[in-house]
């Protein structure tokens, strides 16, 4: 028989147990575990995020201030304003050809005075390398202008390194320091040489040397015809300026050391020719965005400087033809407007700024990363170029000719100069406003006939992809016809064929 009554008493007796367990003290014991649980859940998450507010910045950054991942995104967006341009296959050519003659021992001699600035003597100079050789004279080395406009007593070899100079150019020309004694005190030919001369003219000239030994130049600049030169002359003068005519080297090695504080400061810059100085708001007749005093002192010394021969400017008209240099604040619109980043970094390659840092703020606060050669340099390493403007425009030179971007806000001496240098070891990117274009921007900006933003942006872009450009091949025809007052700065080889250009690449 079996007993069922005892799965039902084993039943009942569990019941019973867990009946007692669930008393009024392990009913509290429980509510008391969920509350400290709840306590303790409540205060790991308000700890976490104690810790994590800690981390973050006491105010939320702004958005003109991204954030570090943001700021590489954007800088990467604008990598191709930093791009150098491709050369097409050209590449500097100045080495003679075979049909070239070796320079000849000449007992007959010319003297040169270089007039002007650095730049406008630099490029003299290659003239007049190019002169001796056709001429067959042996060139003492030039002395340089004293009486120009910033009085620098520098002589040729505090500027250049005279050794390199003469030893590079020993294929080419005789080059000696000074006269011969016994030739100082003889008559000399003194001769002002026809402006943009041909090839033709300087070999007529060599009758002088019938009847002198020694002819003196009293002028350098602008001897040389540009065009319809022989492919062997024009290398010629490639070479006296890019091969021949190396600073000296205290200065060639300071210009490199501020090159490199410049590097470390951002990596990559631009050297920003800024042409807004006294004597050259002066020159060109000037005065958009000056006060009533400021015109009348530039014009006060435009009638005082003799060899300045336009008096009578209409400043208005020179600036809507583009003959005015940019001011600070139209360079601060243009870059802006191109795409180019407040954290640029930019170096003032210039002179004093008409105005100082009142007239500078207007490009500063656009461009805040600006520096000079002041804020690169201390005192004690400037002590030596103070007082000495063509040494001090040969750093500024140097600079200018290794930066990333180049660009020139007026077409003068150094402008050209560089641009030329640039292309001669690379290609290296040049940024040429085109001024013209520009005045009528400004003017609908300043009547608020258009806005700075993305339309801005839109009409100086397209401005100025209309102008890029690499080698701007022109026939022999078109070239013979082009003024004779265009510099050209370097000479190109594809192929066979060899041209002159200087023009520049957005």
């Amino acid at each position: 028989m079996v007993n069922r009554s005892f799965p039902q008493h084993r039943t009942s007796s569990t019941s019973r147990f867990l009946l007692r367990k669930s008393s009024p003290f392990a009913f509290s014991l429980c509510l008391i575990f969920i509350f400290a649980s709840s306590i303790f859940v409540f205060f790991f998450f308000c700890a976490r995020n104690v810790l994590e507010d800690e981390q973050k910045p006491l105010f939320p950054e702004p958005e003109e201030f991204p954030s570090h991942s943001h700021a590489k995104s954007e800088q990467k967006s604008v990598d191709h304003l930093w791009d150098a341009p491709s050369s097409h296959g050209f590449h500097p050519c100045v080495k003679p050809t075979s049909r070239y003659g070796a320079a000849q021992t000449s007992d007959r001699y010319i003297t040169v005075r270089s007039n002007g600035g650095l730049n406008q003597m630099r490029a003299g100079i290659s003239d007049m390398v190019a002169v001796a050789h056709i001429m067959n004279g042996t060139l003492v080395i030039p002395q340089l202008d004293k009486r120009s406009f910033w009085h620098d007593t520098s002589t040729f070899s505090d500027i250049f390194d005279e050794h390199h100079f003469i030893k590079t150019l020993r294929s080419d020309i005789k080059i000696v320091k000074e006269l011969p004694k016994e030739l100082e005190s003889i008559p000399h030919a003194r001769k002002h040489f026809t402006s943009w001369a041909g090839f033709g003219y300087y070999e007529e000239m060599t009758r002088l040397w019938k009847d002198y030994q020694v002819i003196h130049v009293a002028k350098s600049d602008s001897r040389l015809a540009n065009n319809d030169l022989p492919l062997d002359i024009q290398r010629l003068r490639c070479r006296a300026m890019y091969e021949a005519l190396h600073f000296a080297p205290p200065i060639e090695n300071f210009g490199k050391k501020l090159v490199e504080r410049l590097r470390l400061r951002g990596g990559r810059y631009i050297a920003l020719h800024l042409r807004y100085e006294k004597d050259m708001l002066s020159f060109t007749g000037c005065t958009y965005g000056l006060t009533h005093l400021e015109a009348e002192e530039l014009e006060i010394m435009r009638e005082k400087t003799p060899h300045w021969k336009i008096k009578n400017i209409n400043s208005t008209q020179q600036r809507i033809e583009g003959l005015c240099p940019l001011t600070p604040k139209e360079v601060g619109i243009f870059l802006q407007a191109l795409g180019y980043l407040p954290s640029t970094l930019i170096y003032i390659a210039a002179g004093e700024i008409y105005g100082g840092d009142t007239r500078l703020s207007e490009l500063s606060s656009r461009f805040p990363n600006i520096v000079t050669k002041e804020t690169l340099a201390t005192e004690e390493e400037l002590k030596p170029f103070i007082n000495h403007a063509s040494q001090s425009a040969a750093l500024d030179y140097i600079i200018s000719i290794e930066s990333d971007v180049f660009v020139p806000t007026y077409s003068g001496n150094m402008a050209r100069a560089v641009e030329g240098h640039r292309r001669y070891l690379g290609h290296r990117k040049t940024i040429t406003p085109d001024r013209k274009g520009l005045v009528d921007i400004f003017d609908k900006l300043e009547k608020g006939q258009l806005g700075e933003g993305s339309s801005l942006s839109d009409h100086v872009r397209r401005m100025h992809k209309n102008s890029k450009r690499t080698c701007n091949l022109q026939s022999k025809f078109s070239q013979t016809r082009r003024s004779k007052k265009k510099e050209r700065s370097t000479t190109w080889n594809k192929g066979s064929s060899a041209i002159q250009d200087r023009r520049i690449i957005l």
